[in-house]
């Protein structure tokens, strides 16, 4: 890989490397540098961080047809977050500037962020110290894993080069170690972003089903929105019920914001 002058982004996802919701991000990231595509091979979507002792780690070089040019792009064989190990430590010759993982078929908001496999690719790129973006776009339930070419995603890749951009040129402060980018589905290039904090609520909620041929249980999910309980300035009611883009920064230090005498006095009595 080179192209050293330009910067040098590492693009992933959770949805494969078949993803057209990648490869409008692969599309819309080369204008602002070189983009390196190292994604799964399969559907990964739900990963979370995972780093499976039993992924089989091949990767595969494939060319794929971006902007009238064949690209040189790797399927792995693992989860989003090896992924991203594999291309920083052996597929990359230098460090990226710049980690994104999406664009996501479908919003990753409120308590299931830990969840998302797009997430965590992005805070795999941020524990190497890399500025990290991760981006999605709501999209309905039964879309989740078409990786269906009727979602549009040229709203969402807007957005992607446009805090990409952002965060190729400008420090961010202290504890922010990724930008969680929501986008609503009826969003265009002129909706507003704003700045929010994580829903505590639950929003996918986990269901129970039976195999209908073998009788299996297994888990599948579905949207709850309880608009009442849904915090002011969250993540949640920005891009389900203001219907603007939704723009959340994560920490990697998931200690809890409570005051330490407080909690050392009530663990004392």
């Amino acid at each position: 890989m080179t192209e050293y002058i330009r910067p040098q982004i590492l693009l992933t996802n959770d949805d494969s490397i078949d993803s057209p919701g990648l490869w409008a991000a692969a599309e819309a990231l080369s204008a602002l540098g070189f983009v390196h595509v190292v994604a799964p091979r399969v559907q990964q979507t739900s990963m979370g961080r995972a780093l499976p002792r039993d992924s089989d780690h091949v990767v595969e070089e494939r060319e794929v047809l971006v902007n009238g040019k064949l690209w040189p792009v790797y399927a792995v064989g693992g989860s989003p977050a090896q992924a991203v190990l594999h291309a920083v430590l052996s597929l990359m010759d230098m460090k990226p500037d710049l980690v994104v993982s999406g664009i996501n078929y479908g919003e990753n908001v409120a308590s299931g962020v830990t969840i998302s496999g797009t997430v965590g690719a992005a805070l795999e790129g941020a524990s190497f110290g890399y500025p990290s973006l991760a981006i999605s776009l709501q999209t309905a339930v039964h879309e989740h894993f078409s990786l269906s070419d009727r979602v549009d995603f040229s709203v969402a890749a807007h957005f992607t080069a446009f805090f990409a951009e952002k965060l190729l040129r400008k420090q961010m402060p202290f504890d922010v170690d990724v930008l969680k980018v929501d986008v609503p589905a009826s969003a265009t290039v002129e909706t507003p972003w704003i700045l929010t904090r994580q829903s505590r609520q639950r929003y996918f909620e986990a269901i129970s089903t039976t195999d209908p041929v073998n009788g299996k249980k297994h888990f599948s999910y579905r949207v709850l929105l309880e608009e009442e309980k849904i915090e002011k300035n969250s993540d949640l009611r920005t891009v389900l019920i203001d219907e603007k883009v939704s723009v959340t920064p994560l920490s990697l230090d998931l200690t809890s914001r409570v005051n330490f005498d407080d909690l050392r006095r009530l663990l004392e009595e």
